[in-house]
């Protein structure tokens, strides 16, 4: 099971773990129960997926099943989705609405912009702050509605924050889910959602598809070795040991074990040593989006 101290406390007192389960690219109800099903048994209580990943209906079903079987309600549940790009601004409000339908429950606990940018619009027009700005507004009112806990943003860089922050219709994003694993990491960003009480949440916090897996870097392979631990664990470990929340994703029981087993430290010198790995960045850029 978890530990019990790896949680964050947002802003309104509620509790939000900080390691969560993805859902990128699951799909099928089998996939989904089956999956699921090994991740509220091995202690993963917050769920991720968003109306672009195309199984939110699914993921809905499978908790409808699946709590009751582990003395599990609603309650003890974290989810949280996004909003598609191609849903920006005047049909945002209806999106979030039909992910509430699809998730077929009574809120959501975390409901994010998934992408700074919107599709049909390039990326430099000033259109795309016109159209986050009435995102948050129908966000904001989903809130009051009682549709949505919480409200963040995903794949922002500091200046599409200080966009929101400068009008945030009342509430502040809680999260920002961006990349973050030891090949590409940003300290600038860290350090200013950290100053503002914004959790950072990593997706593919063990990296991506690319010319170089961390997994097989051979600095980390050293470092697992001597904490008797996998190199997913260390590589988990230390955003966990940031306070960087991390929604890892595998279909494999052990890996599906073994990434909520982090209750452990990682020497200082150790954490230098993975600050310090080349960085190459995996997933899509949004510096380029006004």
């Amino acid at each position: 099971m978890m530990s019990t101290n790896l949680k964050f406390r947002l802003p309104t007192g509620e509790i939000m773990p900080l390691i969560g389960f993805g859902t990128w690219m699951l799909r099928g109800d089998k996939v989904l129960t089956k999956t699921l099903d090994l991740a509220l048994k091995a202690g993963y209580r917050l769920f991720d997926t968003a109306d672009m990943y195309g199984n939110e209906a699914e993921i809905g079903r499978a908790l409808k099943e699946l709590l009751p079987k582990h003395n599990l309600s609603r309650k003890d549940v974290f989810i949280q989705t996004k909003l598609d790009p191609g849903n920006q601004g005047g049909r945002s409000y209806k999106a979030l609405r039909q992910s509430l339908y699809n998730l077929d429950c009574e809120y959501i606990d975390l409901y994010l912009i998934h992408w700074p940018g919107s599709y049909g619009v390039a990326d430099k027009s000033p259109e795309n702050a016109a159209l986050r700005d009435d995102s948050w507004q129908k966000m904001v009112r989903a809130v009051k509605e009682g549709l949505i806990r919480h409200i963040g943003v995903s794949n922002y860089t500091i200046r599409h924050l200080k966009q929101l922050l400068s009008n945030n219709h009342g509430i502040k994003p809680v999260v920002n889910q961006v990349e973050w694993h030891p090949f590409w990491h940003q300290k600038d960003l860290y350090e200013f959602c950290k100053e503002q009480g914004i959790l950072l949440q990593a997706y593919q916090p063990l990296g991506g598809p690319g010319n170089r897996d961390i997994m097989d870097d051979r600095e980390v392979k050293k470092i697992a070795k001597k904490l008797d631990k996998t190199t997913a664990q260390v590589i988990l470990r230390w955003s966990v040991q940031q306070n960087i929340a991390i929604i890892p994703k595998s279909q494999t029981e052990e890996h599906i074990y073994s990434n909520i087993q982090l209750d452990f430290t990682i020497p200082e010198e150790d954490m230098k040593t993975l600050f310090s790995l080349e960085q190459q960045k995996y997933d899509w850029d949004p510096e380029t989006i006004a």
